[in-house]
């Protein structure tokens, strides 16, 4: 098992002709993941040209729409790789199609049209979850990926793992690679967001494969605590915690838009505390936090 990805998950690609969409699908096909087409509405018809994981050459179609590709295809998920002026419109046509799972790599979305495409999603009556935007997306190890984690951090394993951070979603990775993951999940750091820290804790917590949670959260907005509020009332399994940002100046916006502190709401220490009064260990540094981890590891497999 693992959570909202498997090898038998079938991607697409919004963006598969351009410069990131070319790159990261041929990462992704190298990984395992059953690519099976991409979207480009001024190139539908044509084909492109990648490697699967074997090496054997494959050629992937090319879609006028998302529905068109889900229709044949079979395609279940869908990353988008567009740029910020058109990430909305992008999003809007992978709700439209209703399919299940959408990852948004695009940074420097605005905010406003975020939230006009979630809302949009919610209208709709939310048939398709998004991830992000401004994430790296999500990778199940030896299974398959669906964003821009490198493939080759860590395996298979028993440790679930969110973050708001990409780049310490591979750390952490990297920092745990011998107990390995059922799933990673980099949910982005900006305010809004279609997946949060306690979607992939429920999930996590329902999943028979993961036995520990590893959270990472960062200075701004409240998800941490609410994540803490929700870890206490219904979350079994450890957890262990990081917060970025213990000595970010106030008032200032760091480097995702939703990192801002002001006053003592959603300093790092304040998340911190509201971590560890849920019963969630937290680490002042992420290697910190892996040694966490690895005791609880220690102590579980006795």
């Amino acid at each position: 098992m693992s959570i909202f990805l498997n090898k038998d998950s079938k991607v697409i690609v919004q963006g598969i002709t351009g410069g990131e969409g070319t790159k990261h699908t041929a990462r992704m096909l190298a990984a395992g993941t059953q690519v099976v087409g991409g979207v480009n509405a001024r190139k539908a018809g044509t084909t492109v040209a990648h490697k699967d994981a074997d090496g054997n050459s494959v050629e992937l179609p090319v879609f006028g729409s998302v529905k068109e590709a889900m229709e044949a295809t079979g395609a279940d998920v869908t990353i988008l790789f567009v740029p910020p002026p058109f990430t909305k419109d992008a999003i809007i046509e992978a709700v439209d199609a209703e399919i299940p799972l959408a990852v948004v790599i695009t940074e420097g979305a605005p905010v406003l049209d975020t939230a006009t495409a979630w809302n949009y999603n919610l209208a709709k009556g939310n048939k398709t979850r998004i991830i992000g935007p401004n994430c790296p997306g999500i990778i199940t190890p030896g299974e398959a990926l669906v964003g821009i984690t490198p493939a080759n951090i860590a395996g298979k394993g028993p440790i679930g793992l969110v973050s708001k951070s990409g780049t310490l979603t591979y750390q952490m990775m990297y920092e745990l690679a011998d107990y390995g993951f059922s799933t990673a999940i980099g949910i982005g750091g900006d305010p809004i967001i279609g997946t949060t820290h306690i979607d992939c804790i429920e999930a996590f917590e329902n999943d028979p494969e993961t036995k520990v949670i590893v959270m990472i959260g960062e200075i701004g907005g409240d998800a941490e605590e609410r994540a803490a509020e929700y870890i206490k009332a219904h979350v079994t399994k450890p957890v262990v915690g990081y917060v970025a940002g213990f000595t970010a100046p106030e008032g200032k916006t760091m480097g995702h838009a939703g990192a801002i502190v002001s006053g003592s709401k959603g300093t790092a220490q304040a998340k911190a505390e509201a971590l560890e009064a849920a019963g969630v260990r937290v680490g002042k540094t992420p290697s910190a936090t892996a040694q966490l981890m690895r005791e609880i590891m220690q102590r579980l497999n006795g």
